[in-house]
């Protein structure tokens, strides 16, 4: 009989990568079975804030009010019913300092548990790495989805280095999507905006494109980031608009403030002749937008950060210093004018290795690994 996953995480209609990744996962991992189910995480942002149109979404088989005190028992309850629990972690979902009630959920779990990480600092606050360890001693499994966060995880965290599994962040193939033709290059840059994105930099590298015919034009699709949105309004989107007039490139951007669906996404991915990623942190070892980029075999610029660095150094784009505009256009102009390089950076991309089926068959074998190793030996009794 297959085994059933209960998954911890935020959940669609949540917008948010990280809603998103859990439930492609919890998709292909199912693969629509039932038996299966999530425990959403819910913040009073979320709630209140336009985020949520549907509370009983498909695979909800419980809502953690994370702004309702002790709201971690009923969820532990709920996901006590399953034969293995996947729980994804960042440190802003979770209620507490830094997130560390997730901690007494995790001790009252009973069944083999997997954490998956989305995050790992280089230099946490002393609490956040206290929590990230006590984390890592209780759960059974640690899944990372680089290379690079696992030697950041063992080299800085006290953790048993055989509990650590290198998972790579899934890619849908959007193969269903038409290639579109098109006349005028086309760069793209997706996800929630905010500071930190970097959009500035790739609004320069624009500018910095001005002897191209025809001109590029750049979309820059995306809303707000919910937190941003709520603590800023929309300064930096505001910002970046002003700059792209005084650039001069204004009438070359296509500003997209939406949440794009999964088939919207694919036809707007494959539009695409160059996805740039002009992020400033140098922290990130995993970026979903990375992955779908490489997924669906378009050439990319990105800055680098750890997961650019690990996926693009021998891969399918180019990498180019924080901050430096001068080297970002270069790199986009290279790819525009040399078709021949964009080939050959798509024609070496991760392809099924990366995409969201092998992902899946890759966490279903840790699972069965768990559960044999929990599974009592038989013995044999004397007649």
């Amino acid at each position: 009989m297959p085994a059933t996953y209960g998954f911890l995480s935020t959940y669609p209609p949540t917008q948010c990568g990280l809603a998103t990744f859990n439930a492609a996962l919890a998709s292909h991992l199912t693969g629509g079975a039932p038996g299966s189910g999530v425990v959403r995480l819910l913040s009073e942002d979320a709630a209140g804030g336009g985020l949520e149109v549907d509370r009983t979404a498909p695979r909800v088989a419980h809502t953690w009010h994370t702004g309702t005190e002790g709201g971690w028992q009923a969820a532990a309850n709920v996901l006590n019913r399953y034969d293995v629990v996947i729980v994804q972690h960042e440190y802003g979902i979770y209620p507490g300092e830094d997130g560390d009630e997730v901690l007494p959920l995790l001790r009252a779990l009973k069944v083999p548990t997997i954490v998956v990480l989305h995050t790992v600092l280089s230099n946490p606050t002393p609490m956040q790495r206290s929590v990230l360890e006590r984390i890592l001693a209780r759960v059974a499994a640690v899944v990372t989805m680089t290379d690079t966060a696992r030697q950041r995880l063992t080299a800085g965290y006290r953790v048993d280095p055989r509990k650590v599994t290198v998972i790579p962040h899934g890619a849908g193939s959007h193969s269903s999507a038409p290639r579109e033709e098109h006349d005028v290059p086309h760069l793209l840059t997706w996800g929630l905006l905010g500071p930190g994105k970097g959009i500035e930099w790739a609004l320069r590298a624009l500018a910095g494109l001005r002897d191209l015919d025809p001109l590029p034009r750049y979309t820059v699709a995306g809303r707000t980031h919910p937190k941003v949105l709520d603590h800023f309004g929309d300064v930096y989107r505001d910002s970046l608009k002003a700059l792209a007039d005084d650039l001069g490139v204004a009438d070359q951007v296509d500003w997209q403030d939406v949440y794009l669906d999964e088939a919207a996404l694919s036809r707007l991915i494959r539009s695409a002749d160059v996805v740039v990623l002009p992020y400033d942190s140098t922290e990130q070892v995993t970026s979903g937008v990375l992955i779908e980029a490489v997924g669906a075999g378009v050439p990319v610029i990105a800055t680098e950060f750890p997961h650019a660095v690990e996926l693009l150094a021998d891969g399918p784009g180019l990498l180019v210093p924080h901050q430096d505009p001068e080297a970002m256009a270069a790199g986009i102009r290279h790819l525009l004018q040399a078709p021949d390089v964009a080939n050959h950076l798509t024609g070496i991309a991760g392809g099924p290795t990366l995409r969201w089926p092998a992902v899946a068959a890759r966490y279903q074998s840790l699972a069965a690994h768990l559960l044999a190793d929990r599974a009592p030996v038989a013995t044999s009794v004397p007649a």
